[in-house]
């Protein structure tokens, strides 16, 4: 049986309206496709709690959480991941990459010109979209 992950990723929008994006590095699973900057629930914490943690961690950066934006289960050759997206504002500090390979601000309409992991695709999508 494949192991569930239980992730949550933030869709940070700036004054520009734009969306920050990170570059997962060689290193990483899933190496050199885009994705919403974030990471794994630890036992017993909430999801906005892990989230304003992670961010802390990966970008040296405070963020506010706001509500759940995109809820999505990807199967993974290996791994399910049930990817929690929600919108955030960043409320102290500037996001700087630790873990990724790079960092950019790119506006909603161009989202789709980056290579996304696959299950940040479905959040990317609507997004787009406006939703």
């Amino acid at each position: 049986m494949k192991k569930r992950v239980k992730v949550v990723a933030a869709i940070i929008e700036n004054e520009q309206n734009e969306i920050l994006c990170a570059l997962r590095s060689p290193s990483m699973s899933i190496p050199n496709m885009w994705e919403f900057p974030g990471g794994k629930v630890e036992k017993n914490e909430d999801i906005h709690s892990a989230l304003v943690r992670e961010i802390e961690e990966e970008l040296d950066c405070k963020i506010k959480t706001a509500a759940l934006f995109h809820d999505n289960t990807h199967e993974y050759e290996t791994f399910i991941i049930n990817l929690l997206s929600i919108k955030c504002k960043i409320v102290e500090g500037t996001p700087t990459a630790s873990e990724h390979s790079k960092l950019i601000w790119l506006k909603r309409e161009n989202l789709d010109s980056l290579k996304w992991a696959p299950a940040d695709i479905p959040a990317v999508e609507q997004l787009i979209r406006g939703k």
